[in-house]
């Protein structure tokens, strides 16, 4: 049998008028320590996010989104956020705002293959 490590997990929302607390999930970022594992998965769904909400700058949105795969990958590509070691990336990523483009608070879990789980999870939560 496998052995399962802790991982880490926040839901990525798009929140078009904060005030209102409204939101659709675009995306899972999973973080796995043990596995050296920080990775994100979107999806912009145009049909229902425009039904969602009329008045969004999409090109602006998946260029925010975008920003989450390079710091997940780390690195100068994406700039001073993705020196950081891993788990302060992931942290970086998760930290509570108020704009359009958030993320749920981290949830944990175990797994044995963090890769497995972030399509589960995505599946599941975003799908």
């Amino acid at each position: 049998m496998q052995e399962k490590h802790l991982f880490e997990y926040a839901v990525i929302r798009v929140v078009p008028r904060v005030e209102r607390e409204e939101f659709m999930n675009v995306g899972v970022v999973v973080y796995c320590p043990k596995q050296k594992f920080l990775q994100v998965m979107f999806e912009l769904n145009l049909k229902k996010l425009n039904i969602f909400c009329t008045d969004l700058d999409v090109s602006v949105l998946e260029e925010n989104l975008n920003a989450f795969k390079r710091i997940c990958m780390g690195g100068s590509d994406a700039g001073t956020i993705g020196k950081l070691d891993i788990a302060s990336r992931f942290r970086w990523l998760t930290a509570t705002r108020s704009t359009v483009l958030q993320t749920s608070r981290a949830h944990a879990g175990l797994s044995a293959d963090a890769h497995e789980t972030l399509h589960k999870l995505y599946n599941k939560l975003v799908r």
